[in-house]
């Protein structure tokens, strides 16, 4: 196993536009039999664990999961629904409110979606020693922790 450190002088920042862009990609290709994108797989993908929780989110709440947009969610959902993958409610609770359930068809292939993906992230991690290793495990909270970073968009050093 080799040490690679990545172009030279890049950035944490580069790192983690070309690591998302590598996953994206791959993602992208890896679902494209099924008939998804890497947006609509992380969509139908959340609903699922959503759903096996017990939960039946709204769009807001999906997007929130997801860290999608509530418009982007809003037409991909769509999209996923002309396929009959998905179908949308209104919350009986909030008439606003658009609910969210995966369709026996959605389910099946989300099933065979997470398949695929899951394979994609062991070949991902097995230089890190693979899906439960304790680099992994580091590499995890040390993403999650960066995730949970507010950021100011309107902080004075981007408007200079």
């Amino acid at each position: 196993m080799s040490e690679r450190k990545g172009p030279e002088g890049a950035t944490p920042g580069f790192l983690v536009w070309r690591l998302s862009t590598k996953w994206r990609v791959a993602v992208d290709r890896a679902v494209a039999p099924l008939g998804l994108t890497h947006a609509q797989y992380s969509l139908v993908a959340s609903l699922y664990g959503m759903q096996r929780g017990g939960e039946r989110p709204s769009q807001r709440r999906l997007a929130d999961h997801t860290g999608l947009e509530p418009l982007y969610v809003s037409k991909l959902a769509r999209a996923l629904e002309s396929a009959g993958l998905i179908e949308r409610t209104r919350d009986p609770r909030d008439p606003r409110a658009v609910q969210l359930a995966l369709t026996e068809r959605g389910q099946d292939v989300t099933q065979r979606a997470v398949k695929v993906v899951q394979g994609l992230l062991e070949q991902l991690l097995e230089p890190l020693g693979g899906l439960k290793s304790p680099r992994t495990r580091a590499l995890t909270g040390e993403l999650a922790l960066l995730l949970d970073v507010p950021l100011d968009l309107t902080d004075e050093r981007t408007q200079e």
